[in-house]
């Protein structure tokens, strides 16, 4: 990896995160629905923040091991 960037075990950490954050918000849209267009605005924009952090951690986590 690289000497500037995230450890192995950080990336693991930021996986789980957004991992969690998508199962939390999955869930509370489950159990109360969407409400309105503010509340699908801020679900689309939570689902791309931890979606998008979840594949890139899992990038850089593949492409560490490859090396």
């Amino acid at each position: 990896m690289s000497r500037f960037g995230p450890s192995r075990g950080e990336l693991k950490l930021r996986l789980a995160i957004s991992l969690g954050g998508i199962a939390l918000l999955a869930a509370a849209y489950g159990m109360n629905g969407i409400s309105g267009i503010a509340s699908l605005e801020i679900g689309l924009i939570a689902a791309a923040f931890f979606g998008a952090s979840a594949i890139s951690s899992l990038i850089k986590l593949r492409r560490s091991d490859k090396q």
